[in-house]
């Protein structure tokens, strides 16, 4: 008797691709930049996705972003040293409450070298675009690398499946608009462009800006400068710290201090936890109208006034009209101080040009300097710093700039972009936890989400995955009826909002610190578009043969597969004290 044929329905069938599912297809991913979130993408991505091929290409000449790239006088980080650190891979040994740049890049280049980052990592590599190929279905980027010694440069294309922007959102320092800057004979520098060589002793300067490296700067330059002309176009709040109001900005760490602590986990993880919490607790400061940032607002006018010592006649100068928050609070320790000097003139007067001589003032004065210090920030438009241009021609670098369709930055959760398969950001527009959270947090939970989606392509043998129009128009719905509560969307320009004041806000995440860390848990596989690999387009084309590697390795045994682990889930701890049933079968990695 013959067998009898199983019915099928579906005309023509399936093919099985001949693979057990459990064998992973490689794929590549280029990162862009190796700053900080560089750094901890190349730690995090390769222990979280196996066979991932990956390259970090940084355009300059050691990693560290901004900590690299900022070298000027006083430059350090307002946020405490023991909370700007890897939550994986903590120091006990910080010299100061408040690093210096130069012990914070240090810092984020021993943790590379800890985890064997650098071997993904080609310095002195620009990225100058991007195209997607839809035949490869890969991002063909072209990049100039550059030989520090001869100077010369070569231009090549390396192909990935995945890019993902990690380039930071003060990157690029941007000079300001002023007629005449050009033709300065004198010296005209940039705060994230400082030349270390650059003596401003006995110097007059003028400094132009009172963002964060303003703030810093002044002190350092009023104690040596024979005089500086510092313009502000507008007011900024002073505030007391972020986080860590107790400790001391002038004192040095103690050694027996951090001897105690590397010798108690315990000890110094209760200190951290202790610390750290303070970064999340101030979500509400940025409610319009309420309570908290009312009480910010007094706080801060009071201690402006008090750091400004028998110079009472700047405090109506230096207060702003919009609410604390509205731009990001800076402590800017010694900065009101240095404003009551002698050597320092605060100018409020717009700026008119700079002239051969110095700066003139729309009011008619011109003022002599031998150099003008531009603290007047980074790019930040949040727009691509290079062209990148997806299968249909759309460059979105151009599509997120004002005049562009849409005009500016338009993602969905900060970290894709409709249309642009395989495109993913970290830190990107709408991203940051900005006023609650940490950043190294905030940067490990966004490479964790974009290791799901890199996990999820390759086991399922994805071609391109990209984030549907629906799911990124309900996104900007979201933020649109969000940010109009808080403080952000009052009358002042900062980096949140371009720059633009009332401007759509673009940089920071709708909703707090801990409101974003409960989003990204979960990936909402359903607002994405996918295709696959399969030749029938089949998305259970990856279940393959019905095999997995065990299984073959156990026909193929000539023992009784002793040595194969198909009971991984039965836990010796469940023998004892029992098993945490919230986490039980769902380890990745063990399956």
């Amino acid at each position: 008797m013959s067998p009898t044929a199983i019915p099928k329905s579906i005309n023509p069938p399936l093919i099985l691709e001949d693979h057990p599912v459990d064998e992973r297809l490689s794929i590549k991913a280029i990162v862009v930049g190796a700053g900080i979130t560089g750094i901890n993408a190349g730690i995090l991505l390769p222990a979280k996705v196996p066979e991932l091929k990956l390259t970090i290409y940084e355009r300059h000449s050691d990693i560290g972003g901004v900590w690299h790239a900022h070298r000027y006088p006083g430059v350090k980080c307002d946020v405490p040293s023991h909370v700007y650190q890897s939550t994986f891979s903590p120091s006990t040994t910080w010299t100061e409450n408040y690093s210096k740049g130069s012990e914070i890049k240090n810092y984020w280049k021993g943790l590379a070298d800890k985890y064997d980052a650098w071997k993904f990592v080609q310095l002195n590599s620009e990225v100058l675009g991007a195209e997607w190929s839809k035949q490869k279905a890969k991002w063909v980027v072209n990049i100039k690398q550059t030989n520090t010694h001869s100077g010369e440069s070569n231009t090549f294309q390396d192909e990935a499946e995945f890019l993902v922007l990690s380039t930071g959102r003060f990157s690029s320092p941007r000079l300001p608009d002023i007629l005449g800057l050009d033709d300065f004979p004198g010296r005209v520098m940039h705060t994230g462009a400082w030349d270390p060589e650059f003596d401003p002793t006995g110097k007059r300067l003028a400094l132009i800006g009172n963002g964060a490296s303003g703030l810093q700067i002044l002190p350092e330059l009023q104690k040596v400068a024979a005089h500086v002309d510092h313009y502000t176009r507008n007011p900024t709040w002073v505030a007391g710290a972020l986080g860590g109001e107790k400790l001391s900005r002038e004192i040095p760490i103690a050694e027996e201090l951090k001897a105690r602590w590397a010798a108690d986990s315990k000890e110094y993880h209760q200190y951290r936890k202790d610390l750290e919490a303070q970064a999340w607790t101030r979500f509400a400061i940025v409610e319009k109208g309420g309570a908290k940032n009312q009480s910010a607002r007094e706080e801060f006018e009071k201690l402006m006034a008090l750091r400004l010592g028998d110079r009472q006649d700047l405090l109506p100068l230096v207060l702003p009209e919009f609410a604390p928050n509205c731009r990001r609070l800076t402590p800017g320790p010694g900065y009101l101080e240095a404003l009551t000097k002698l050597n320092v003139s605060y100018i409020r007067t717009p700026i008119e040009s700079a002239t051969p001589i110095g700066i003139k003032t729309v009011d008619g004065e011109e003022r002599a300097v031998d150099a003008i210090i531009c603290a007047t920030g980074a790019d930040v438009t949040n727009s691509p710093g290079f062209p990148i241009i997806n299968g249909e021609g759309v460059n979105l670098q151009e599509a997120w700039h004002v005049g562009g369709d849409p005009g500016f930055p338009d993602t969905y959760l900060g970290m894709a972009a409709a249309d642009f398969p395989n495109l993913l950001f970290l830190m990107g527009p709408n991203s940051g936890s900005g006023f609650a959270g940490t950043v190294p947090h905030t940067v490990e939970t966004q490479i964790t989400y974009i290791a799901k989606v890199l996990r999820k392509v390759s086991s399922q043998r994805i071609r391109t995955i990209v984030p549907s129009k629906s799911a990124i128009l309900d996104f900007r719905a979201y933020c649109e009826s969000f940010f109009p509560q808080t403080v952000l969307s009052e009358g002042c320009s900062s980096w949140y909002n371009n720059h633009i004041k009332g401007g759509r806000i673009v940089a920071v995440w709708p909703g707090s610190g801990a409101h974003v860390n409960y989003i990204r848990q979960e990936v909402r596989w359903e607002d994405y578009e996918y295709t696959y690999h399969n030749s029938q387009a089949n998305r259970f084309g990856y279940f393959g043969n019905g095999w997995t590697k065990r299984d073959i390795a156990a026909k193929e045994s000539v023992t009784a597969a002793d040595d194969i682990d198909f009971t991984y889930y039965l836990k010796d701890e469940a023998h004892r004290e029992g098993v945490d049933l919230r986490g039980y079968h769902e380890a990745w990695w063990e399956a």
